[in-house]
Order: structure tokens, then sequence, then C-alpha cells
């Protein structure tokens, strides 16, 4: 039994690894692997635990009582891969952004299209609220794509609302929280302090993350045992208009309004124009890449589904015992 719970925590904070690379992207979420993984409704319903009354329990029946009540072994594996994640590969990252972008958004295009069926046969029953929590969701996502960049300076409550604003962004699958921090105007300040591991920006980031997602956990978590087709259906309508954010093929637009070749590098430019592959090439005199980025859209096809798969096969079939 030990072993087995041993092998299973080590199986989640790999997961927290996957959630953590995900969300140091802008334009992919940490939500959306730990959906496909399997994993996002303990997450949510462990997180909303955490309150209060985790304080009472801890002082009447002690601290194994109150870390069992919050599952805390499970959010101590998660989170400490994610932020082994975020600070290891947060270079990584951006060097194959900036060397290989139209790969890597293919990549990513793939994993988020195919992260919509194991979201979307979870739905209990469809219905017509399914239908229009779906339009929302989607409206919702590219209504986000369309906002313009602003820029804010980094002070400590600036941080603090960012990281509250950013880790509700990352629980939702489809909406990046680096996508959001790009938006604000703080997503360069953030990675830099990443990067530099300036202990007091971070600290009050991390106290707006930790206070985010404790308020916006508990909500979700409600809504997802109260309502369940709704917002599962939200959810896929999230994912399917969040495909416009990572479309590989893009040309930054001028303050003109006219289009002129641009990479996705370290700083992503958010003011793009989805283009054809064809007419990124004419346009940048730059290859296409489209056999690249098909490929790797197929691999994280094939990626998700074999997830989907392998939870179905172990996990699922442990659950009916």
């Amino acid at each position: 039994m030990a072993g087995l719970l041993r092998n299973r925590y080590l199986g989640v904070a790999a997961r927290g690894l996957a959630m953590g690379a995900a969300d140091v992207v802008p334009g992919v979420s940490g939500g959306t692997i730990a959906f496909i993984t399997g994993i996002y409704q303990e997450l949510l319903d462990s997180l909303s635990r955490i309150g209060p009354h985790t304080v009472t329990i801890l002082f009447k029946e002690g601290i194994g009582a109150a870390w069992r009540q919050i599952n805390g072994t499970f959010l101590l594996a998660l989170f400490s891969g994610v932020l082994v994640s975020i600070f290891s590969l947060a270079k990584l990252i951006s060097y194959l952004l900036a060397n290989y972008p139209i790969v890597v958004w293919g990549f990513f295009f793939g994993l988020i299209l195919a992260s919509v069926v194991p979201i979307a046969r979870r739905v209990p029953r469809w219905s017509w609220r399914c239908w229009v929590a779906l339009l929302l969701g989607v409206a919702l996502a590219v209504l986000i794509s369309e906002m313009r960049p602003s820029e804010i300076a980094a002070n400590p409550y600036t941080l603090f609302f960012s990281g509250a604003l950013a880790i509700c962004a990352m629980i939702l699958p489809g909406i990046s929280g680096s996508f959001i921090l790009l938006m604000i105007g703080i997503y360069p300040q953030v990675i830099a302090a990443v990067h530099q591991f300036q202990v007091n920006a971070l600290m009050w980031f991390a106290a707006g993350a930790v206070t985010g997602l404790l308020l916006f956990s508990r909500l979700l978590s409600w809504l997802m045992h109260r309502f369940p087709s709704v917002t599962l259906t939200f959810l896929v309508g999230i994912l399917l208009g969040s495909l416009k954010i990572v479309w590989p093929w893009k040309l930054a637009v001028d303050s003109t309004g006219g289009e002129s070749a641009a990479g996705v590098g370290e700083e992503f430019v958010p003011m793009m124009s989805n283009v054809s592959p064809g007419e990124f090439a004419a346009s940048s005199g730059e290859p296409s890449y489209i056999v690249g980025a098909a490929l790797a859209a197929v691999g994280a096809v094939l990626l998700v589904l074999g997830i989907e798969w392998l939870n179905w096969r172990f996990v699922g079939k442990v659950a009916q015992r």
C-alpha cells in the first residue's frame, strides 16, 4: 500500500511539472493539464477545504488531522512539481519559443484541441443551457484574446493583484495566467523576478496567488458539484475559444493597422493577427514549417488521448473496485 501511494504521488508531482511548464507559456493553462491528466476535480476539492475550519481542526485534532482534511500530501506533491518546473523550465520554454515558435505553438494547439474530448465526455447531460454555456465560454476566450496590452508598474499592490488574477486564470482550462499577466503589462517583470530570484517581488506575487487560489477554487469546486454539465461545457467553450490565442501562424499588427512579420520569442508579442501558413510565409519571407507544426499537433493529440486512455485503463478501473 505504501508503495502504491508513493508511486501515485510521484505521478502527481509529474503532473505538477507539466502544469508548471504550461503556465510559463503565455497562451496555455496549467488547468488544461490538470484536467486531461485526471486530477482537476481533486485539486479543486482539496483547495476548497482550506479555510478557517482548517485552523479549528489543527488546534482540536492536531497537525495530522488537518493535513488529511486538506489532502495535504496531494497538494504538496503537485505544487512542488509546479514550482520546480517554473524555476527550472522557464528558460527552456523561453528558448524553445524563441527558436521554434511555430512548432511549439503547433504542439499546444493540438494539446488544447484534443483536451476538448476528455472534458466533453465528462458532461453528464447536454441541454440547451449547456449549449449557451459553451457559446459564452467561446466568447469569453475570444474576448480575452482581443485584449490589447497595457503596462503597469511592479509594486507590492500590483504584484499581489496580478498574482490573484493570474492564478484564477491558471485554474481555468484554456485561459492562461501568463497571457493575462501579459495583457496587464506585468509579465516581463514577473519572469525577471523568477529568473533573478527577487524574493520580495515573488513573495507579494505568491501572496496574491494563494489568496486568489483559495477563493476561486472554492467557487469553482461548488459549481462543478452543483452544476456539473453547465460548468464543464463552459470550460469546453473556453478551450475552443482559446485556440485563437495559440494559432501558430501570426503576423504582428503595427500601430497603423498594417501587418508585419514577427516571431514569438521570449517576449511574446500580443498584438498579433492570425493568418494562414501561406500568408505567413509570403509576408515574412520565412518558412511556414507547416509539416513540423502539423506533426507536433498530431503528437499532442496522441499524447492527450493516450493520457485519457491510461486514466481510464488504470485510474478508472481502480475506482470501480
